[in-house]
């Protein structure tokens, strides 16, 4: 038993021991139900719907411009052309923007974990560490301690935009917000009913949730397609469809911009190929320490081979990215490792710094917060800039049975269906991390929180409308000029 630590040393240690924590007087769970009807009082659920469209959309590009800066510039372009293919790609690069903008809305002060980027693109399926399948959150690079609200209407909107994306009815799209809102608001409350550890385990299992969602017909066959390319994408179709062999020696392909091995990056670009290969491999070096003793064994087994450039995503365009090729036991055993920069998020930006040491490290630690099981070779790194500076990374596998519901092919019933499989798991991100007590006592008031989404969801959308074109407008002529 731990020897008990006295009140008043536990508040002045700015980090108290683990001794402490366990001796800190918790709050009750009728304190904590008063503490969220306490917040709805201040902020009533209506007021989360309550979007006025800005006068203009300048400062809003500006914020898009500003974040262009810091990132590689050859790819800049690229970002700019994947965020103009619709508004709905627009909304997916663009979550500067909302966080700006919901900085100047009423707050709960209820704190989570946010995702900060909890979109409907990025939710899916993965491999956990007993090789089961789930679906859970899949995107982190904007994770960082913020308002639950944040997440819910970042998921809201993104739901009321791809209906619109995809050409869906209004009623349509108002059956699928509406579900996704009140599924996170059942699934909180039935949060905190559970004991703490059943909270942490709870994770939606893609062999359990077919049955557990009733997910059959069109909706089921989508998802089962989703898990059986899921099941296949794993390191060693990695290197399959990555790699070539030249002279028995697998190295990466060459098919820029999206992959470029280090060798073909030239000065042109910024980029000094022998120093580039040093860096990256000082980076894994470092990463080694990030990660417990037995992943670091079992990496020992491993030899870096080559390593290249890999463009991923929208929003994250022009943020550095690399791929490790690794091979084990011999060139048909290997390991492909992503190397992604960290930067500052969107949620720090505009509510408070996450109080860790690195971005990488900011990124590792929120995804395991967060997701009901992480990939156990997560870890984080940084490496010095020319500037004095340091560039932060973390570093995952590149494919761990990592699968995506094709947005641009569902139908209204199948989004309906995938957002009230989103709106669990943000909805247990949320209760991992913050009080479940608290936030289900304040939605507990009948369909409030379904109605004040789907305001906000129309909202919002007719304002990402009018930014996208003025983004179109204002940026896509200059970079393809």
């Amino acid at each position: 038993m731990y020897e008990q630590t006295p009140l008043e040393e536990v508040e002045k240690n700015a980090a108290p021991s683990p001794q402490a924590v366990l001796y800190r007087p918790a709050p009750s769970v009728e304190e904590r139900r008063a503490a969220g009807l306490a917040a709805r009082e201040a902020c009533p659920i209506a007021s989360l719907g309550t979007w006025k469209q800005r006068a203009s959309s300048d400062t809003a590009v500006d914020l898009l411009e500003q974040q262009s800066v810091t990132r590689d510039p050859s790819l800049v372009p690229l970002r700019y052309e994947r965020m103009g293919v619709s508004p709905f790609t627009f909304y997916r690069g663009s979550a500067v923007i909302m966080a700006a903008d919901l900085a100047t809305m009423p707050v709960t002060g209820i704190e989570v974990q946010c995702i900060g980027d909890a979109h409907v693109g990025n939710f899916g399926i993965f491999m956990s560490h007993t090789r089961h399948l789930v679906f859970d959150v899949n995107d982190f690079d904007e994770t960082a301690p913020g308002p639950w609200e944040w997440d819910v209407m970042r998921l809201v909107a993104s739901i009321e935009i791809c209906g619109r994306d995809r050409g869906f009815s209004k009623q349509d799209r108002k059956d699928a917000v509406r579900a996704c809102a009140k599924q996170y608001r059942r699934a909180m409350v039935h949060f905190a009913e559970m004991g703490e550890l059943d909270v942490w385990h709870a994770h939606l299992d893609v062999e359990r949730m077919l049955d557990e969602f009733e997910l059959d017909g069109k909706t089921g066959r989508t998802i089962r397609k989703v898990v059986e390319k899921a099941r296949e994408k794993d390191s060693v179709r990695a290197a399959d469809r990555l790699t070539v062999r030249d002279d028995g020696r697998l190295r990466f392909d060459s098919r820029p911009p999206e992959l470029v091995p280090l060798a073909e990056l030239s000065a042109e670009q910024g980029y000094d190929p022998a120093q580039l290969s040093h860096a990256l491999r000082g980076l894994l070096s470092t990463y080694f320490g990030s990660i417990p003793r037995d992943r670091r064994v079992l990496l020992g087994h491993y030899r870096l081979q080559d390593a290249a450039r890999k463009v991923v995503g929208v929003g994250s365009v022009g943020r550095r990215a690399w791929v490790a090729l690794l091979t084990g036991r011999d060139e048909d055993d290997p390991l492909v490792l992503q190397v992604k920069e960290a930067e500052e998020s969107v949620v720090e930006r505009y509510w408070r710094p996450s109080g860790l040491a690195s971005h990488g490290e900011r990124v590792v630690e929120g995804q395991r917060l967060v997701q009901s099981t992480s990939d156990f070779l997560l870890g984080w790194t940084s490496v010095p800039t020319a500037g004095g500076g340091t560039r932060d990374y973390y570093v995952r596998q590149l494919w761990n049975g990592k699968g995506s519901i094709d947005l641009a092919a569902v139908g209204p019933e199948s989004l309906e269906n995938v957002a009230q499989l989103c709106a669990w798991s943000l909805a247990h991100a949320h209760a991992r991390t913050g009080d479940e007590v608290a936030i289900a006592a304040y939605l507990d008031d009948g369909h409030a929180l379904e109605d004040a989404m789907w305001d906000f969801a129309r909202a919002y959308a007719d304002q990402n409308e009018v930014d996208y074109q003025a983004f179109c407008e204002r940026i896509l002529p200059r970079e393809t000029a």
